[in-house]
């Protein structure tokens, strides 16, 4: 059986707190505790494509980024080899370029790649593993929505920014008594909104597992006042979804507002048009994925790059590190990629929410 002596290691997807955490833990464990030397791999799998992205990565060149945001591999989500586009807008052109992925793994002398990213790139990961491409998958996403790993690193630290945001939101909300909406990431899953949500005090919690009735969002705010209450939180996940032939959607809405503008804007400003009340969204985008890593995102960051240079030195290839319980395991990325873990509608934590008097948008 061939030693092990290099691997290579890139990211792929959106960039998340918790990347250089990751990095860091499979090049120092890779080099100091496996002796192997660490093959850093640019810009996704773009690395791969374009031999002149890679640089060799030691101990030495991983220090002090633990607790930095981004990654310093660099990272896209529009590189897919398998279908990478080239050419201008006018006249694109997409290429099947696995084969040159490949021919470079080999010209690299790699004997393992370590993919850390989402479904989208560990999908990517699986169709080389098939090619017979010694691989190891290691999940990411703010968006905690892998349905093989309890958590994924990076979903803790958006968790905790969205928070803060609906803290500081809280007060001035309740100052100038307005209806305030706060957008949060985590397209088809509503976890970030949902944990947020409740950590954050707010009246309603749009997401995507639940569609909601404007009707219901009025109930909420008119028993609110009538109680007392000036002002309402709503946190909307991105996905989140009106249901059909809303009657207020109907009457208030315009074709530019459903075409133009995030689901936040939608609903805010449906609100504010149909109540008169004074209405403030704050979309929070990609401040969610900046900054640095809460200390859980680097515990965890560190412990799945171990483990990932761990299934390396086993050979175990075409599997994923995940979370399971307080157990770090693996699974083959075959079951990992193409099952996205969304908020069960009648779940212990949605039920939580509905008892402390949260709406849903729904009832």
């Amino acid at each position: 059986m061939k030693k092990i002596r290099r691997i290579g290691i890139l990211n792929g997807g959106g960039d998340c707190p918790g990347l250089n955490a990751v990095t860091r833990a499979v090049v120092r464990s890779a080099c100091i505790y496996h002796g192997w030397e660490v093959l850093g791999i640019f810009e996704s799998f773009d690395g791969l494509i374009w031999p002149d992205k890679t640089k060799p990565l030691g101990p030495y060149q991983v220090r002090g980024i633990l607790p930095v945001g981004g990654t310093i591999l660099g990272t896209t989500n529009r590189g897919d080899p398998f279908a990478y586009k080239t050419g201008s807008d006018g006249n694109p052109q997409v290429n099947d370029f696995s084969q040159r992925v490949i021919d470079n793994f080999k010209k690299h002398k790699l004997d393992a790649l370590v993919v850390v990213g989402g479904d989208g790139t560990l999908s990517i990961a699986l169709k080389f593993h098939k090619l017979g491409l010694p691989v190891i998958g290691v999940p990411k996403t703010i968006d905690n929505d892998l349905s093989a790993t309890d958590k994924t690193f990076g979903f803790d630290t958006a968790l905790h920014t969205a928070t803060d945001a609906i803290d500081k939101i809280h007060t001035t909300a309740a100052s100038h008594g307005r209806v305030m909406f706060i957008e949060v990431m985590g397209r088809d899953a509503g976890w970030i909104a949902l944990e947020a949500g409740m950590a954050g005090g707010a009246d309603v919690i749009l997401i995507p597992e639940i569609p909601f009735s404007l009707r219901k969002i009025l109930e909420k705010m008119a028993r609110r006042e009538s109680s007392g209450s000036k002002f309402s939180l709503v946190v909307v996940a991105e996905g989140s979804k009106v249901r059909p032939n809303d009657p207020v959607v109907k009457r208030f809405a315009t074709k530019d507002l459903l075409k133009n503008h995030s689901i936040g804007n939608v609903v805010g400003q449906l609100v504010g048009r149909s109540t008169g009340r004074e209405v403030r969204v704050t979309v929070l985008g990609h401040i969610q994925r900046g900054g640095s890593p809460s200390p859980l995102d680097r515990i965890l960051s560190t412990r799945f790059g171990v483990a990932a240079a761990g299934l390396v030195a086993q050979r175990q290839f075409g599997r994923m590190v995940c979370l399971k319980g307080s157990t770090i395991s693996s699974v083959s990325l075959q079951r990992a990629v193409g099952r996205l873990k969304t908020v069960p509608p009648k779940s212990e934590i949605v039920q939580a929410a509905r008892a402390i008097g949260i709406s849903f948008g729904d009832r």
